[in-house]
């Protein structure tokens, strides 16, 4: 028997409620603790560290998120997101309130630093699995990218805090214990929103939950996998080397660079939110990957703080589309039964840009200078765009114009409580 599309109506009940701003404070919290760590490289250097070695310490934390992410996805589908969320939160806190004290290079930086990136790999993966879990199929892009936009808030507030903590504080230990002790109790408040948030929730667990291995296998979501990988690569160029580049060149802090870029991020992730059903997922991904890689041809030529602004608009109108297009893209093959698992998976794929390009860059950064661990990222991205654009399918490069399945659909409000 054929199943009738539900078709979206004036009586659809709203997605920006009050679940919806709350889930949004709680994502402002987390990412402006997320970017006050920007300054963990500082950190390194002040421990007596080399660039490569940031990069050694930062690529080791995101391979064991991303081994975590394998039995996230499977935790999730089995126990739901409430559980995972909250864990993941725990874990964020002790990472960040234990680099606090942290004073040495040995195993405990690595392991803090895995604990960080673990817990903050999972706390953006169900906080993306919960939203999408509360509206229609053919509004996922949208509350997303929606979502997406209270990052861009508190990467303003982050970095603005990092450098007054900088600039305030006496050189030392002093800036380092507010610098990873604010995130800590940011963490810690996000812990209780979303205790508050998902309180009401009903899990039904599925009959089977595969591995993700075995998801990844069966429900293979194409070349998007790649530019998901690209999107580690640009974060972990402007989150963990470009305030090396800043300090080294004397541009002052990097609050200049990410007002510039959550500014632009912000607003036109807000203009671009239906872009997903109009303009097509292909691309805002093509668009979204030429904007990073022209922002970072940029930075090589900075020689004053104003003129982080441009690079920064670049790249923040880069982000705004790449985010969106790419989890909706890469998580609309996979069942929603198997949404979480799904998640995690096109997540991971972030984190594996920052596992194989991080100590890439460290030691590019080494031997050969800023200058061209720049333009390494930069032509990456341009030839991922080129390649992307000539092979995709772009007969499924934008979102249905309605919503899934009434069965899915029910399957999708059974895990979630309503």
């Amino acid at each position: 028997m054929s199943i009738t599309p539900v078709i979206p109506s004036d009586e659809e009940e709203p997605i920006y409620n009050r679940l919806f701003w709350f889930c949004y404070l709680a994502n402002v919290l987390l990412v402006t603790a997320n970017a006050i760590t920007f300054r963990f490289a500082d950190l390194v250097t002040y421990l007596g560290g080399t660039e490569e070695l940031v990069g050694d310490i930062v690529s080791c934390g995101v391979f064991v998120a991303l081994i975590g992410r394998f039995f996230l996805g499977q935790g999730i589908d089995r126990y739901g997101v409430r559980k995972l969320w909250a864990l993941s939160a725990a874990i964020f806190v002790v990472g960040t309130g234990g680099m606090t004290l942290c004073r040495s290079l040995g195993w405990e930086i690595f392991a803090l630093r895995m604990c960080f990136a673990t817990g903050i790999a999972g706390m953006f993966t169900c906080s993306v699995v919960h939203i999408q879990q509360k509206v229609p199929h053919h509004r996922r892009t949208e509350v997303i990218g929606s979502l997406g936009s209270s990052g861009f808030v508190g990467m303003i507030l982050g970095t603005q805090v990092s450098d007054l903590m900088m600039r305030w504080l006496p050189a030392g230990n002093a800036q380092f214990y507010a610098l990873f002790g604010i995130p800590a109790f940011l963490g810690f408040s996000y812990f209780l929103i979303v205790l508050y948030v998902t309180h009401n929730d009903v899990h039904r667990r599925p009959q089977v939950t595969p591995a993700a291995h075995q998801l990844l296998f069966r429900y293979w979501p194409g070349q998007v996998m790649v530019v998901a990988i690209m999107m580690g690569l640009s974060f972990t160029v402007i989150s963990v080397f470009l305030t090396r580049f800043v300090s080294q060149r004397g541009l002052g802090g990097i609050g200049t660079f990410f007002l510039g870029y959550a500014i632009s991020a912000f607003f036109i992730r807000i203009y671009t939110r239906r872009w997903g059903t109009t303009v097509g997922r292909t691309k805002m991904i093509t668009m979204g990957l030429m904007g990073h890689a022209i922002g970072h041809t940029i930075l090589p030529s900075i020689t004053q703080e104003w003129q982080l602004i441009g690079p920064a608009i670049l790249c923040g109108f880069g982000h705004a589309l790449l985010f969106p297009a790419v989890v909706s893209l890469g998580t609309e093959s996979f069942p929603a039964q198997y949404r979480g698992t799904g998640t995690t998976i096109v997540l991971g794929f972030f984190d594996a840009g920052a596992i194989i390009f991080a100590p890439i860059l460290g030691g590019i950064i080494d031997n050969w200078g800023f200058y061209p661990m720049f333009y390494t990222s930069a032509s990456v991205m341009t030839c991922t765009a080129l390649v992307y654009t000539l092979t995709t399918n772009h007969s499924i490069s934008k979102d249905s114009a309605v919503p899934a399945p009434k069965q899915e659909l029910c399957t999708v409000m059974d895990d979630s409580g309503d």
